[in-house]
């Protein structure tokens, strides 16, 4: 049974998928646009929404816990500087997907996950 057991697990152990998401947020806040596989963007919103978040709270604090989860310090820059304040009226929902066709290799659904302007 898989009662109270949350996220994806994406056939990887803990410490590959965590390395995978800091990554993928990363790149998201990055390149402001990035194209994964629907399961990998579900998954990842969710989390560079949260990184968006702290930079709205704009302080030291807030600054040294999306440095813990991003793995770039220009990338944690540019959120507090560039992309926190374009959302500082929006209550949430900072990032989007939409699909696109499935990847030739595999038919796995793939997106684009990009940020709101």
């Amino acid at each position: 049974m898989r009662h109270r057991i949350a996220g994806r697990h994406l056939s990887r152990d803990t410490s590959h998928r965590l390395a995978l998401y800091r990554n993928l947020v990363t790149d998201l806040l990055r390149y402001e646009k990035i194209t994964t596989t629907e399961a990998k963007a579900k998954e990842v919103r969710a989390l560079a929404e949260k990184v968006i978040t702290l930079g709205k709270k704009s302080g030291l604090h807030s600054y040294r816990q999306a440095l813990r989860f991003l793995t770039d310090e220009k990338v944690a820059a540019k959120v507090f500087s560039e992309i926190a304040p374009r959302y500082k009226e929006r209550p949430g929902g900072y990032t989007r997907i939409t699909k696109l066709a499935p990847r030739l290799g595999d038919n796995a659904p793939m997106v684009q996950l990009e940020l709101v302007k």
